[in-house]
């Protein structure tokens, strides 16, 4: 049976023993610790997934990579069957972070001054971080679309760090291709990984994939 990881479920490890079996190296389980094996299994998801994402911006100069992209691919990964890891919370959480962002950013007068060059405290800026964070918590839980990093979207777009209408829309693409290769690999590790919405598991069934 897996060991439990950092107080985590067993599900994690499961999934990642049914990879390594497809690529026949179930015999890694074998000779390293499995919080090791873990590791590596995420240390390479999160290299291809962001790569290929950066590589997609150098090529189009567009920001498909951002900050709150991190936290959500390390979810998709360590919790794939968490209500919070869905295809569902992670686009709809990225989408309502970026109109509460852009809405604040308009509404409060922070976009009259581009991001650094307003020198000290800019109080339009603070009140449009303010605002947008508290809408985007707001609207994730009317619309139970629970996704944290999208915390991070609503205030990288509401301080004006990323706040042009095209590059929201490239924001929000970004996701749905981070969701796309999620769906892939975690399907190929044997997760029942949701193509919509969370499901809730039946006790009798594992993690893994018929």
């Amino acid at each position: 049976m897996p060991e439990q990881i950092a107080g985590g479920s067993t599900g994690g490890l499961e999934h990642v023993a049914v990879l390594l079996a497809r690529l026949r190296l179930a015999w890694l389980l074998d000779h390293f610790p499995s919080s090791a094996v873990w590791s590596v299994y995420m240390l390479v998801n999160g290299f291809l997934t962001i790569a290929l994402l950066a590589l997609l911006a150098v090529v189009t100069g567009s920001p498909f990579v951002f900050p709150s992209l991190g936290p959500t691919a390390y979810l998709l990964f360590i919790a794939p069957l968490q209500p919070n890891s869905s295809p569902r919370n992670t686009i709809l959480g990225h989408a309502i972070g970026l109109l509460c962002g852009y809405g604040a950013y308009v509404l409060t007068g922070a976009a009259n001054q581009p991001f650094g060059v307003h020198p000290g405290v800019y109080w339009p800026r603070i009140l449009a971080a303010a605002l947008s964070l508290s809408a985007t918590g707001a609207f994730m839980i009317l619309l139970q679309a629970d996704h944290p990093p999208a915390g991070a979207t609503t205030l990288i777009v509401s301080l004006g760090i990323i706040s042009k209408p095209k590059e929201l829309i490239i924001i929000e693409v970004a996701v749905l291709l981070l969701v796309a290769q999620a769906l892939v690999i975690n399907r190929l590790a044997g997760v029942r990984y949701p193509l919509w919405k969370h499901r809730v598991p039946d006790p009798g069934l594992s993690a893994r994939t018929d």
